[in-house]
């Protein structure tokens, strides 16, 4: 890299660059590694594959990582297996991930968090017996001399953490979990000094960070993760946060990031549905109010906005944890000038929150390397070869790049006049625009890395011979199904890809054969209006997010849903839920926003016929007719081109097939990129 092109980026991203003393911790610029959960533990294997994850974040230019969230005590964990730390016999798993941090020249710190009432044991507790509406199990409340004990819990887990070469702690008092639960109306109806006043309420936060810092003094970080704004009914005002986060600040925190709503708050906080910047208002806020740094945290994936927020004064520094899962170089690619290549988070939440909930390890859909770092090594091929890849969707595309970095050459045959396939309908749908971010980044890759892209170009067998190819990838995805139903050729009848490409003219009263993830993103695209405000404000408004009074509590106005474009009834053949199978953290905001916009869902239905009259169906022996302008066809994919595959066998010619091709059942972006991604690294 030139020296002209380092000053650049080096300008560019000056304040982000910029180095801070962090109470007793010096960091080399403005970055920090958030806190997130991967499902992995502090010890054994766990252990090492944390300390190689966290590494390759801190030799990608992170100033600071903060680990996921560690239990004070048992009543704390999140689950049986979640991880503790109450005595010294659990150190050594942890020093061997500050070790390895602090190799790679950034500071660490441990999150301390008890889950309070989101607690999944029998131990769970809280400062009252309400249970929480995403979690059945009832939590005992806290008795004065338990909270005591709890405090002191606290305490003993953050000496450990210093003995574990830990820089400091970084506590969780946000997101709804215990701390929080002290602090809000919402969860606290006690009535004794732990309760009732604001004063009161925030009694155990304080003495949780006052405790720390007199036991550990000053020469040990000790962040806070306020609540910047709780976003859930009886919730804190922005006066309370304000006089909370000067409270802390006098109890001894040296930081405050930023968590933003209670994990059982209607309003999405970090879906891709949720506007980049979205929350830079709740941190600007608590800049005003206190004279320590600001944490800035929650939909912020590119050096820019980072650099804008820094900028403009409303925060001191930003955490990034999801994009530091797609591109743990994140900060090297953007000094060094290599902007471009920086991996896109496109907040899916797919293959990182989506695991979690489901009992899996934390991973990344656009680079499944996050959290296997210890099972995926890229290595130099041993020999080069000539890759033909026949198709430029998410797994070609992910094929390609892998095989190319190793050294192979990879041609790429793409009959359609544009890359991405599924990704590029997928970008179309309103609140999808980061899978055009991610679309930039391949066409970047691919040039950078000097694959041949060959555009409006099928594939055949017989280009293996003309063309020397050493072997063939098979990935050219998937179609629309075509269901077997009276009329279907109608002339009301359209498929999804035509109708997100704008190819046909859909009118404003539309029915949906299917209720699955594609059908909900037709129909979110055909009921989106145009917005009359600018994003982010348009959010705030359609999700009632108070950004200037102060005075909301919770932070929640009066919603202001748009006005649907159309009319749209979605029609399930399978009886029961509606979309069973849309991501768990996700899926509700879909099924809130169509509800919002008066979308109709019926299920367990038998098509049987379309005609001019519209689309007619049965529901347990029930007939119905829906009068429609258009019907959509979601009902599933079938794979592409398998005449390809029997003309690359008949040919005696090598080939492998991933994605879709392979098995378009279940198909979705993480499995086709996954396996592009693992054949890339075999082959």
């Amino acid at each position: 890299m030139s020296q002209i092109t380092q000053r650049s980026a080096d300008v560019a991203y000056s304040n982000l660059l910029k180095p801070l003393d962090l109470g007793p911790v010096r960091l080399r610029n403005r970055l920090i590694m958030g806190s997130m959960h991967m499902r992995l533990g502090f010890a054994g294997d766990d252990a090492k594959r944390l300390a190689a994850f966290y590494t390759e974040r801190a030799k990608g230019g992170a100033a600071l990582i903060v680990t996921g969230g560690v239990a004070p005590n048992r009543a704390g964990r999140m689950e049986e297996d979640a991880a503790v730390l109450d005595n010294e016999d659990a150190l050594e798993g942890h020093r061997r991930i500050t070790a390895a941090v602090h190799e790679a020249g950034a500071a660490c710190v441990m999150q301390i968090l008890h889950a309070g009432r989101y607690a999944k044991h029998a131990m769970a507790v809280g400062p009252s017996d309400m249970p929480s509406p995403i979690n059945p199990q009832l939590p005992r409340c806290l008795t004065a001399q338990d909270i005591e004990a709890t405090i002191e819990d606290y305490v003993r887990c953050a000496v450990l953490a210093r003995m574990a070469g830990y820089d400091g702690v970084d506590v969780m008092g946000s997101e709804g979990y215990l701390i929080n639960e002290f602090t809000a109306r919402r969860t606290n109806n006690r009535t004794d000094d732990w309760g009732g006043t604001p004063e009161n309420r925030f009694r155990f936060p304080l003495e949780i960070v006052g405790r720390i810092r007199a036991r550990l003094g000053p020469r040990f970080l000790i962040l806070y993760r306020i609540s910047a704004i709780d976003l859930v009914e009886n919730g804190a005002t922005a006066d309370e946060t304000a006089t909370l986060a000067r409270m802390l600040e006098d109890a001894g925190a040296d930081a405050l990031a930023t968590g933003i709503g209670w994990h059982e708050s209607r309003v999405p906080t970090i879906a891709h549905m949720v506007p980049r910047g979205a929350w830079r208002f709740a941190a600007a806020r608590l800049k005003r109010a206190v004279t320590i740094p600001i944490i800035a945290s929650n939909r912020i994936n590119t050096p820019e906005l980072a650099e804008e927020i820094l900028a403009a004064g409303e925060a001191d520094l930003v955490a990034l944890a999801r994009p530091l899962l797609a591109d743990p170089q994140f900060l090297l690619k953007a000094r060094s000038g290599r902007r471009s290549t920086i991996t896109p988070c496109i907040a899916c939440n797919q293959s990182c929150l989506d695991h979690i909930f489901t009992d899996r390890t934390a991973t990344c859909l656009v680079n499944p390397r996050a959290g296997h770092e210890l099972d995926y090594s890229p290595t130099s091929a041993p020999a080069p070869k000539r890759f033909a890849v026949a198709g430029a969707g998410p797994a070609g595309l992910s094929f390609a790049i892998t095989a190319a970095r190793r050294g192979h050459h990879v041609v790429i045959f793409e009959a359609c006049g544009r890359i991405g396939g599924q990704l590029d309908l997928a970008r179309r749908v309103p609140g999808k625009e980061e899978f055009g971010a991610l679309l930039e980044y391949y066409e970047a890759e691919l040039d950078a890395l000097g694959v041949e892209v060959r555009l409006s170009t099928p594939f055949d067998a017989t280009r293996v011979r003309e063309e020397r190819f050493d072997r063939v990838v098979i990935a050219t995805g998937v179609r629309s199904r075509t269901p077997e139903i009276a009329g279907i050729h109608h002339a009301k009848i359209a498929h999804y890809p035509e109708v997100l490409r704008g190819e046909v003219q859909v009118g404003k009263r539309v029915a949906i054969i299917g209720a699955g993830a594609i059908a909900y993103d037709v129909a979110e695209f055909l009921t989106a209006a145009p917005a009359d405000a600018p994003q982010p404000t348009a959010f705030h408004q359609r999700w009632g997010v108070d950004t200037t009074t102060g005075q909301a509590a919770g932070g929640l106005l009066h919603a202001s849903p748009e006005q649907p474009s159309r009319k749209v009834h979605l029609l399930q053949r399978t009886p029961g839920r509606p979309a069973a199978r849309l991501g768990i953290s996700t899926g509700w905001i879909l099924r809130t926003t169509l509800k919002q916009r008066d979308a109709s869902i019926a299920t367990g239905c038998t098509y049987t016929a379309i005609d001019d009259e519209g689309l007619h169906y049965a529901v347990d022996g029930t007939p119905h007719t829906v009068n429609v302008d258009n019907v959509v066809v979601c009902a599933g994919q079938v794979s592409r081109r398998r005449e390809l595959i029997e003309e690359c066998a008949h040919a005696n010619t090598p080939f492998d097939v991933i994605g879709g091709a392979r098995d378009a059942a279940g198909l979705d972006a993480q499995r086709a990129i996954a396996e592009g991604y693992r054949l890339g690294l075999e082959c």
